[in-house]
């Protein structure tokens, strides 16, 4: 065997390995580059969540359907700015209409309102009022109070402070309040005060 043959043997070994160099040089040329360019974003901060919102709203209304295709809520107001951070949609000058299944309707407004996506819930602040028209079971009832949460999944509205409680003819107020819009029914603590007018018998 010449010293040619013997050349063309081990140049053809060497094509053989040729790529699996070419692999590690580039996987090392990579690995050198990413140490080298600095952090865009500090360690400890969320790159998807924005502070700042991401769409705003004038004049709209946003309405809910059930699965048969009847109106059950509807949500408007003068603007709104969503807060992708919270979830949270800020609304100035907001009213809500709802209506279950049974035909009982609630009309609520207020200054202001925040609604949670994820909670199903809107906040009223600002001269807040709800009004649960009459039904079969109950009169007309209508609350007032500064602030007002409507939890629209269990069709009930609670608040921590000062409410007033219209009943037909009677009116009360209450520190707090858990109201079931559904039955009519609601729940009053700390410090209730009631009037009561005279009912005239037949």
């Amino acid at each position: 065997m010449n010293l040619l043959t013997r050349l063309r043997r081990t140049l053809d070994r060497l094509t053989i390995y040729l790529p699996l160099f070419l692999f590690a040089i580039l996987a090392l040329g990579s690995w050198w580059l990413v140490r080298s360019v600095p952090e865009l974003i500090p360690p400890g901060v969320d790159a998807q969540l924005r502070q700042d919102p991401d769409f705003r709203l004038d004049q709209f209304t946003v309405k809910s359907f059930d699965a048969s295709g009847r109106l059950s809520r509807e949500v408007s107001g003068q603007s709104a700015t969503h807060f992708p951070a919270t979830q949270s949609l800020h609304i100035e000058g907001v009213r809500i209409i709802a209506e279950n299944e049974v035909g009982t309707r609630l009309t609520a407004q207020a200054k202001q309102g925040i609604s949670r996506e994820a909670l199903q819930q809107v906040t009223l602040t600002g001269d807040a009022i709800a009004v649960r028209q009459a039904d079969a079971q109950s009169p007309r009832v209508e609350l007032r109070g500064e602030t007002l949460t409507a939890l629209l999944e269990e069709e009930r509205l609670v608040s921590d402070q000062p409410v007033r409680i219209t009943r037909g003819a009677d009116v009360f107020s209450a520190q707090t309040l858990n109201f079931d819009t559904r039955s009519g029914q609601y729940q009053m603590q700390g410090r209730v005060r009631a009037v009561l007018p005279p009912r005239q018998t037949p």
